[in-house]
């Protein structure tokens, strides 16, 4: 006998659902308008986040210096200080090598470019000279045609590169404020909120805090250790740029798993244009070796704790993030990620029914 299907059970069902959609969307809803005020205000939120990422990274020497004694305003001035010398080090890294082997890596392109048409040109692709000089003058045509894009595009940089600076002066003063007065903010915040949330919010506030700290400390360290081998290898191998190329493999490290990709494939590509396929291939290895030790050394003593999060959860963060704002989506992906995971592991436990207290043992009748 085949069962039927009772009436009363499936509209239950169907208004139980009915329910359960009309929430997801309010909650669709409201997450888009949340997204659509961070992007009006994103010109106030970004140098608020790169300034909270950068408190995260310096707050370990201020709480040192405080400890020992040191005034609030004075061990914030310091630390800011010998964070802007810093950043000037790394910057005159990239610049001086850069500046002095310009000519070195151009005659290297041209090089390599003509091993490419020499290599074309013979089997299995066959492409001669005529082909290779059409699709050239063909390219050059388009790039005329469009000159007025191109000016465009100018002016666009040059309005990036402005608008990168304010960012940058701002971030500066934001950390330097929040290394003075950041231990006063929870107790304000405490005193701020009404009833549970006077409980809730700085819970939130403090896990979340701990967590961008531990995954932004932990990165910079692991980078370091990539840039350090990969730099040691690519000196050995006598590829130029290797202070540049260090220095991007540790700011590539920020964007897990896409930025060892990005930061390995330019120093394949430059040893391949400088040195030739053999360094190019030894060159391969070194990163893949070094970026094995990372996964399974560097990673898992520095960052003991972790995120919580899978690597699968991670990739998808990232690209979701660059695919919805770039470069800025993908530096921030994984910090959002593992901060919603603290929110969501938070509202479990609180939602989570309470252990069951062990019964009482009943004495057995005499």
């Amino acid at each position: 006998m085949s069962a039927t299907l009772s009436s009363a059970r499936t509209r239950a069902a169907l208004r139980t659902t009915a329910r359960v959609s009309v929430d997801l969307l309010l909650i669709l809803a409201l997450l888009a308008v949340s997204l659509w005020l961070l992007g009006r205000m994103w010109s106030v939120v970004w140098p608020l986040v790169v300034g909270l990422l950068l408190t995260t990274l310096t707050w370990p020497l201020a709480r040192f210096l405080r400890r020992r004694g040191w005034p609030a305003a004075l061990a914030a001035s310091l630390v800011t200080v010998v964070f802007l010398l810093v950043a000037a080090g790394i910057v005159a890294l990239i610049a001086v090598p850069m500046a002095s082997q310009t000519d070195e890596l151009t005659d290297g392109v041209g090089e390599g470019i003509q091993k490419l048409r020499e290599w074309a040109a013979g089997p299995p692709l066959n492409i001669g000279d005529d082909q290779i000089t059409g699709a050239v003058d063909s390219g050059m045509a388009r790039v005329q045609n469009s000159v007025g894009s191109v000016v465009d595009a100018v002016a666009t940089g040059v309005g990036t590169v402005v608008n990168g600076l304010v960012t940058a002066v701002l971030a500066l003063f934001l950390m330097f404020f929040f290394l003075k007065d950041g231990p006063r903010f929870l107790p304000w915040l405490t005193r701020q909120l009404p009833g549970r949330l006077a409980k809730d919010v700085p819970v939130l506030v403090a896990r979340s805090w701990n967590t961008l700290g531990s995954f932004v400390r932990s990165q910079a360290l692991v980078g370091l250790l990539d840039a350090v081998f990969i730099g040691l290898g690519l000196w050995i191998l006598g590829v130029p740029l290797v202070l540049p190329l260090a220095v991007l493999t540790f700011v590539s490290a920020f964007v897990p798993i896409v930025g060892a990709l990005f930061a390995g494939f330019v120093a394949v590509l430059i040893a391949l244009v400088s040195n030739g396929l053999t360094d190019a291939l030894i060159t391969l290895a070194i990163i893949v070796v070094v970026q094995q030790l990372e996964g399974n050394v560097f990673q898992p003593i520095v960052q003991s704790r972790g995120l919580g999060l899978h690597a699968a959860v991670i990739l998808l963060a990232v690209t979701l993030g660059g695919s919805l704002a770039g470069i800025v989506g993908s530096l921030l992906a994984v910090p959002v990620a593992a901060l919603i995971a603290v929110v969501w592991n938070y509202v479990r436990e609180q939602l989570s029914d309470p252990p069951r207290e062990p019964e009482a043992e009943t004495a057995a009748p005499g």
